[in-house]
């Protein structure tokens, strides 16, 4: 393999974790996709790894704590509770963080998958969760905008649908120099439309999914192409995934710097979690986790 991080070394990806999904993954208990966690004060990745499994059983007890019991996970192992809204979620993954022995936006800060694309309909957004406001692509910018004021989120994906072109310029306007804005339905890991979104100063990270463009040739043309414009890269797992641990050794192998695999739960999930580990113990002293 050719294609490694900028310094020419293969390095370990720093994982982004769901704790609590929503959406088409869990029953549209929620509007927003996933609620994830970044082990961002990890050292090492088993350690990214550890914190995450630690902050995973954490929300366990918190849900219950707050009545949710008997919670069942969605399709990528986030818990799937039948929340207030969605801001409810962001609250209870920073008391499992707490809960955790971490300190929020220190040790461990939050990531959104919104996928707002699934609830984008006639020029708005409807959040059925929150009341069943309608959003206009402006209003959705100042609500997510909002949520980066007052919590420790580092990451939105999807935060515009994906053929709102202009609602993502300004998007990317207002937060695209505090915090990573991943196109994953926006760019569908395709060369074309990542090249259009350069072009127009669209987001500033790309969801890599394998089979989601087809070939592996395309998939590393979006990689070539996101790392010469300085996009970040995040190598992505899918809902109805396999045991096959492919996507750990892309992750490494490419430098990407981040994986998103699903939750620590469910052996389609934790066995690139697993393939991981397994990479960092042979690389031995010279293996090199990308942190944050």
């Amino acid at each position: 393999w050719r294609w490694l991080d900028a310094d020419g070394r293969a390095c370990l990806p720093l994982p982004m974790v769901n704790l609590i999904s929503g959406g088409l993954h869990a029953g549209g208990n929620l509007d927003f996709q996933d609620f994830l966690l970044l082990p961002i004060g990890a050292r090492t990745y088993s350690e990214a790894l550890e914190m995450s499994v630690a902050v995973y059983r954490a929300l366990s007890v918190v849900l219950t704590r707050h009545g949710f019991e008997g919670v069942l996970v969605g399709d990528e192992g986030g818990f799937g509770p039948r929340l207030h809204g969605n801001e409810q979620a962001v609250e209870l993954i920073l008391e499992a963080i707490t809960a955790a022995g971490f300190s929020p936006g220190k040790d461990a800060a939050l990531a959104i998958d919104v996928a707002s694309t699934h609830f984008h309909r006639d020029g708005r957004y409807h959040l059925r969760a929150d009341g069943g406001k309608a959003l206009n692509a402006d209003e959705m910018t100042a609500l997510l905008t909002r949520w980066v004021d007052t919590y420790p989120i580092f990451s939105i994906e999807d935060g515009l649908a994906e053929d709102d072109w202009d609602g993502w310029r300004n998007l990317t306007a207002a937060l695209g120099g505090r915090v990573q804005l991943i196109g994953d339905d926006l760019f569908a890991t395709n060369p074309a439309r990542l090249q259009r979104g350069i072009l127009e100063g669209v987001a500033n990270s790309v969801l890599v999914k394998v089979n989601q463009i087809g070939t592996l040739t395309e998939t590393m043309a979006v990689v070539r192409m996101a790392r010469e414009a300085g996009y970040r890269k995040v190598i992505s797992a899918r809902s109805g995934e396999t045991e096959d641990a492919f996507l750990a050794d892309l992750a490494v192998a490419t430098g990407a710097g981040q994986i998103k695999i699903g939750s620590v739960a469910r052996s389609e999930r934790l066995a690139k979690y697993n393939q991981l580990l397994r990479i960092e113990e042979e690389m031995g002293a010279s293996a090199r986790f990308a942190g944050w």
